[in-house]
């Protein structure tokens, strides 16, 4: 990654800095699917500089990297994050300086409480049929292999846009949650379409970024 390009959020009294990362990275991820280079795959890279500070745990910076210049200036994120002006302050694209260590961000799949209730309840039934016993005798045993939905990484709230257009009635609203992994190099891992980490092909590589 050799140009990045940032955002800082600017939050007021009124206007927590969630609710503006909820708004900010929204945008940017319907960008980067606006922009992609092949199925869920994105020339552009997201960076926390702040990751994990005290109060709000990914801080009030976005980074957003490219190996070429040209990457950023096709995305153009100024015009996707037009109707947030008064509350983001989005700098020239620059080139990444020579001091930086390397992280990787990948996404961290945690389910939903009702997403495991769901879960148990299927798993609780197949046992049942193939055990003979009773749905709640089965239910209470695998009670004690029940995953929990806890997870402390930080996240931002988006929406999902397919649920919104198949279902406007269903709520869209998920959780993104966001891990940090350090890395000794740079390595040549490809990217999702929310600017994270992805494995592509059975790719062990890690999709890494510039941090300083």
């Amino acid at each position: 990654m050799n140009y990045y390009q940032e955002i800082t959020l600017l939050p007021e009294a009124e206007i927590p800095l969630g609710f503006i990362w909820q708004n900010v990275f929204q945008q940017v991820h319907i960008a980067l699917v606006e922009h992609k280079a092949g199925p869920n795959q994105s020339d552009v890279a997201v960076g926390f500089p702040h990751y994990g500070q005290k109060g709000f745990p990914l801080g009030n910076k976005l980074r957003l990297f490219a190996k070429e210049q040209i990457h950023l200036e096709k995305l153009s994120i100024n015009k996707w994050l037009t109707r947030l002006e008064d509350y983001c302050h989005i700098k020239a694209i620059k080139p990444v300086p020579e001091a930086v260590t390397w992280v990787s961000f990948t996404r961290q799949h945690v389910k939903s409480p009702e997403r495991i209730d769901r879960d148990m309840q299927e798993k609780a039934e197949r046992w049942s049929v193939k055990s003979g016993k009773p749905l709640v005798e089965c239910l209470a045993e695998l009670e004690n292999t029940k995953p929990s939905s806890k997870c402390d990484l930080p996240f931002v709230y988006l929406h999902s846009q397919r649920t919104k257009q198949r279902s406007p009635d269903i709520n869209s609203k998920y959780p993104l949650f966001i891990a940090l992994a350090k890395v000794e190099t740079d390595q040549q891992g490809v990217f999702d379409c929310y600017g994270l980490s992805a494995k592509s092909n059975g790719d062990r590589e890690l999709g890494c970024v510039p941090q300083f």
